[in-house]
């Protein structure tokens, strides 16, 4: 059976949206928090209707590291369906300050330390982030 190009490069549902889960959510390591505005503007991260988002978190890490949370490096709350990390990261939580549209948003970025993040799996793939909880040790 033959497969077009077209066909075989496809990529799959799951595959788009951890696309988007990385645009969204992954940033350099090096990335300060007061790079929210040129980040998110970069990133083309808007609610679907061209409103500013709230509130948008970026894990500082290498994308294989956060894939890892899903491909057996995490613990899935099955009452929720949340995997969350077993290892911390560093991550910017970028809070909206005006605006409204885009591309009047503007941020205000907050760098947290040693914190473990949530998110949601689908085949083994980060696909939605949920939240970041704080390290208390121990």
């Amino acid at each position: 059976m033959l497969v077009s190009k077209a066909e075989s490069s496809e990529k799959t549902e799951t595959e788009l949206r951890y696309e988007k889960f990385r645009r969204q959510h992954i940033a350099r390591t090096d990335m300060a928090a007061k790079k929210c505005d040129s980040e998110i503007r970069g990133k083309q991260i808007y609610n679907t209707d061209n409103t500013c988002k709230p509130t948008n978190t970026f894990i500082l890490d290498n994308p294989t590291n956060i894939k890892l949370i899903c491909q057996g490096e995490g613990d899935l709350n099955a009452g929720t369906g949340l995997t969350r990390s077993r290892n911390t990261f560093k991550i910017i939580v970028c809070e909206l300050k005006s605006g409204e549209r885009k591309p009047r948003c503007q941020y205000e970025g907050s760098l947290l330390t040693n914190r473990y993040v949530a998110v949601r799996c689908e085949n083994n793939l980060p696909v939605h982030f949920d939240r970041d909880i704080m390290n208390f040790g121990g």
